[in-house]
Formats: C-alpha cells, structure tokens, sequence
C-alpha cells in the first residue's frame, strides 16, 4: 500500500493544490475527482486514509485534516520501505470542492514526452531535476498493463528480456488491471534501482524511460544511479515543496469530520 498512499498525496497536491480533494466521493450534485483518467481504477489506499481518519476523529476530533493525513502518511510510506525521512508541515485544510476536469489536465499521463513531462511539472512551479527526484518514486508501487502496454509491443528501446518478461502478464490485449512492478530490481524497497533500471532500458512506463532516452535528464539519472544519497535528499526537498502546493489555511476550507464528504 505505500507506493499508493505516496501516489494519493502526490495526485491530491497536483490538482489545486495539498487540500485532500482527491479524497471527496462523487454525490447526485457533483463530480469529485476520483474518476480522473489518472486516477479512475488506479489510485487505492481511500480506506487506509478512513481508517487513520476515524481514529484520529475519536481521540482529536476536528483539530487533523484530510490534507494532512496525506501528507504524512506519504512521508511515512516512504520510511517504512528504506527511504529518507523530512520534516511533513502541518496546518493544511480541507476543500469543500474537487475538480474533474482539472485532475484530467493536471496530472501527468504515462504516456508524456520528456518535454511534457518537464512542461507538466514547470506549471507546479518545479524544475527538470525536481521532476526527476519526483519520479524516482517508481522505485516502489506498481502499474497497469493498459498504462504500459503500448510501450511493451511498439516501443524499441526497452530491453527485449525485460520486455518478454513482462508480456507473460500483460497481453496484446485483455487484462487491462494486471500489475507489474515500476521497479523490477526492488520492488518493495525504496531506493535508486529505479535510475538503474532506466540505465538498462528497464522503465516500465514510456515517461520513465523518458528519463534517460539521449536527452536533458540523463546525466541526472545517471548521477542517481550512482550517488543514492544524493536521490535521497533531492527526493525529500521536493516532496517538502510538493507538499507547499496551494494549501488552504487560516479560515479557508474546512477540517473534514469525514474525509469523503464535506461537513
């Protein structure tokens, strides 16, 4: 579950900002965000976050928001699989409101040129070598078939044994939810295999491999490849200032009592 709970506050924070609107359930007079083409059949971990909410509502009712508890339980999620820990602020708030249609043109697709993707990350206000400590997050979690699938049988630069590998689970077509891990080497531990693999053409999604295809970031991965320490603080800065995404505070938006619903 922790490259999923790391995803959920990740998906929050790129759609207006850290203010847990990816967690608000569709109702009969509004459309939420869970729908997203990012995030429809693919972001999990909801009831994990319920379950720290209802504890938290029982011994500390409405004092720790919905945005929060993302917030640290990615950080959290991070440590528990190896990787480096950093200082989670607190104070974020709740949405009353979600937006469909900006998580549809927010969230970067799997699919992204590294122009894109530099471009995708740019309009959060973060740099090419952010984008690349962020993405080093594939070290853990795992992905569909349909998000890949595309890559495994059209794309050439994808190491063929990796590729046959993965083509047992995934189909020319059928199993559109089958999964496979972004990182081949350690799947379950958060470290710098990810940066290796894309050495060896062993990036599961086309905007991985993007990464380290003869352009601009190669020499970053390649740094990280080789310096883990060096991934592990860049990591940990950025996701402090992925956290400072938009939050609201002060009297703005709300502590939820539930975090699916507004109060």
């Amino acid at each position: 579950m922790d490259g999923s709970l790391l995803r959920l506050h990740f998906h929050d924070c790129f759609v207006n900002g850290c203010d847990a609107s990816i967690l608000l359930d569709d109702t009969m007079n509004f459309t939420g965000e869970k729908t997203a083409d990012a995030n429809d059949n693919s972001i999990h971990g909801y009831e994990v976050i319920d379950k720290i909410k209802s504890q938290l509502e029982s011994s500390c009712p409405g004092v720790v928001s919905c945005a929060d508890i993302l917030a640290v339980a990615a950080r959290d999620s991070v440590v528990a699989l190896g990787g480096p820990s950093w200082t989670v602020l607190l104070g974020r708030r709740d949405s009353t409101t979600a937006s469909l249609s900006a998580a549809n043109s927010d969230l970067p697709a799997s699919t992204l040129s590294l122009s894109d993707l530099i471009t995708a990350f740019s309009n959060k206000g973060f740099t090419a070598k952010e984008m690349v400590a962020l993405s080093g997050s594939h070290t853990i979690g795992q992905a569909r078939c349909t998000t890949f699938r595309t890559r495994l049988y059209n794309e050439s630069d994808i190491n063929s044994m990796y590729a046959t590998s993965l083509k047992a689970n995934c189909q020319s077509s059928g199993g559109d939810n089958n999964l496979s891990p972004l990182d081949t080497m350690s799947p379950t531990y958060f470290d710098n295999a990810y940066f290796k693999n894309l050495q060896t053409q062993k990036g599961l999604l086309h905007s991985d491999q993007q990464l380290f295809s003869g352009g601009s970031t190669d020499a970053q991965v390649n740094m990280y490849s080789s310096n883990s320490a060096t991934f592990m603080t860049d990591f940990a800065n950025a996701m402090v200032k992925m956290g400072n995404l938009s939050p609201l505070t002060g009297s703005s938006g709300q502590i939820r009592k539930n975090c699916r619903k507004v109060n």
